[in-house]
């Protein structure tokens, strides 16, 4: 049945020029800062898909972007699906055997890619099968030596291209709008495909007043990188409320997204833990005002609740913790307490807070023990995290693997949980990152925030060893902040949980280590981990010079 309002992006498209095309957008480029409004970035995306058709771009023709958080890449979020393509977005920092292996199997016609990250694809661009132009993204007037062929430059594109543009209306909002791939720890990564309906009603779940809240007076700096499931979807709910935005562009630090904060006054920002420490520990050394801040949203990982308080405590600005997936486009849960909690405990609400939180509307989920029965409502009974809904996907794009991840509309997500009376889900573990020990399971992710809660670690990882005996036993690898190095022991750490955790829960060793790898999104690499202690039987690493022992 033709439906009589397709859900589609060039809704929000032609929403924002119509009614906010005064309303600035701020992107830092390469040369310099890049400031313009939503009626100029209307006008730029036109000339965009008179420039992708002039390509040979058709519908559902797959469009690469190997970028920053920048304004080009914002203009592609939007001339690509509104024309009836699928913009793939690429993470930069993929491994050059597993960027082959999603560009042909996403079947990409044409990549456009940020000047600095050029050099990238000039490597394995003789491997790629079905690219028939590159697009350099850049500012410069001199083209660059480059062995990409063909190869155009995007300002040149769109200066030869007319504005205006009749976005089709006659698009199945069912159909394909975007593709992402899912962060790869074993086998090759797995396509997503995220259509029109499914972002459009994600934008409006996350832009709800119990999600981030986003409307029309925000300044929204999205850190989270806009190849990372689509900046989890604040690009596109943005510009559908007509929010400010900042893009913080090529190599970031947080010294540049507290300078953007203060400079532009920025409300929202969006990031994963790691992200969210380093601009802490900077905010102990250096004074910003961050009064225009009411809230960072936090997704990806667990944060610790000793960084939720510290974070608060020093901006006044709320930590929100969220939870999702690649698959899941990505929102799925939001912790924030209820309104009958606000005079709770100060403990009993951080409890709530710290948990990955409630179910947003429009999804479904169940926790499934072993038999595949619904675990009990305690907060205590471990299942497996089932989910279906108006935007969690049903399959895999191309790929044999889907039988192993869906069944019956749910998605296996792979994570077990715990759900309490109040409905709050706590993800306790990835199921492959649970410790097995003497027939009880430790969680590895609670055993991490627990240890970051002591004032001289900056990071913590919680893997299995083996053990005879007990089968696995935890190992914690602990990153001390400069400061403490070399004046915290195993110890110290030891009798720090000791009150805080069950004693079978207390590792039976902490390394002190210079750093933990990080994932290509800025996760903790438990599996690099694993794959680096394995490989060396498991001995204790030579301490990093004035670690402590």
């Amino acid at each position: 049945m033709k439906m009589a309002y397709p859900l589609l992006l060039s809704n929000f498209l032609e929403r924002v020029n119509r009614l906010y095309a005064k309303k600035e957008i701020v992107s830092r480029d390469f040369s310099g800062e890049m400031r313009y409004t939503y009626g100029d970035f209307y006008r730029r995306v036109t000339k965009l898909a008179n420039a992708l058709e002039k390509l040979g771009v058709e519908r559902q023709d797959r469009v690469a972007t190997f970028a920053w958080n920048n304004h080009r890449h914002l203009e592609l979020y939007f001339a690509v699906p509104a024309m009836g393509a699928v913009i793939h977005t690429v993470n930069i920092r993929l491994f050059p055997d597993q960027l082959v292996y999603i560009l042909n199997h996403a079947a990409d016609k044409v990549i456009f890619v940020d000047e600095d990250l050029v050099p990238i694809l000039e490597k394995v661009a003789d491997k790629l099968t079905t690219v028939r132009h590159f697009v350099i993204m850049t500012d410069r007037a001199t083209p660059l030596e480059t062995k990409l062929s063909p190869v155009s430059y995007y300002e040149e594109l769109l200066a030869q291209s007319p504005a205006g543009y009749d976005f089709p209306k006659d698009l199945d909002e069912n159909s394909a709008a975007g593709l992402c791939y899912t962060t790869a720890t074993t086998g090759n990564p797995k396509g997503v495909v995220y259509t029109h309906r499914g972002i459009f009603l994600h934008s409006l779940a996350i832009s709800l007043p119990d999600a981030a809240g986003i409307s029309e007076t925000d300044v929204i700096m999205p850190i989270v990188p806009m190849f990372h499931a689509n900046a989890w979807g604040i690009p596109f709910a943005a510009t559908m409320a007509g929010a400010k935005q900042v893009l913080p562009g090529a190599r970031p630090d947080p010294r540049t997204f507290l300078q953007l904060m203060e400079k532009e006054k920025v409300t929202l920002s969006l990031g994963v833990p790691t992200v969210w420490m380093g601009v802490m520990q900077l905010l102990e050394k250096e004074n910003y005002d961050l009064s225009s801040l009411r809230a960072v949203l936090c997704g990806g990982s667990a944060p610790p609740r000793s960084l939720i308080e510290a974070f608060e405590r020093k901006t006044g600005a709320l930590f929100i913790h969220a939870y999702g997936m690649t698959e899941t486009y990505p929102l799925v849960t939001v912790a924030r307490p209820k309104s009958y909690m606000k005079d709770w405990p100060a403990e009993k609400i951080y409890e709530k807070r710290a948990k990955q939180g409630t179910l947003v509307p429009g999804l479904e989920m169940k926790l499934v023990n072993e038999k595949g029965v619904e675990v009990e409502h305690n907060g205590k009974e471990l299942g497996k995290l089932l989910l279906k809904g108006a935007w969690i996907i049903e399959e895999y794009y191309n790929d044999p693997r889907t039988a192993g991840s869906f069944s019956d509309g749910w998605l296996r997500t792979g994570d077990m949980a715990t759900i309490d009376e109040e409905g709050y889900v706590q993800i306790m573990d990835r199921a492959k990152d649970l410790i097995k020990s003497g027939g009880e399971w430790i969680s590895s992710v609670d055993l991490e925030n627990t240890i970051m809660a002591h004032p001289a670690v900056l990071e913590a990882a919680v893997i299995a060893m083996p053990h005879e005996k007990w089968q696995e036993r935890p190992l914690a690898c602990v990153v001390l902040r400069p400061e403490y190095r070399g004046k915290v022991t195993q110890e110290d750490i030891l009798d720090f949980l000791r009150d805080k955790v069950s004693k079978w829960w207390l590792p039976d060793r902490v390394d002190f280590l210079e750093s933990i790898p990080k994932t290509s999104v800025g996760k903790f690499s438990k599996r690099q981990l694993r794959e680096w202690y394995a490989a060396n039987n498991f001995e204790r690493p030579a301490m990093a010079a004035g670690q402590g022992s």
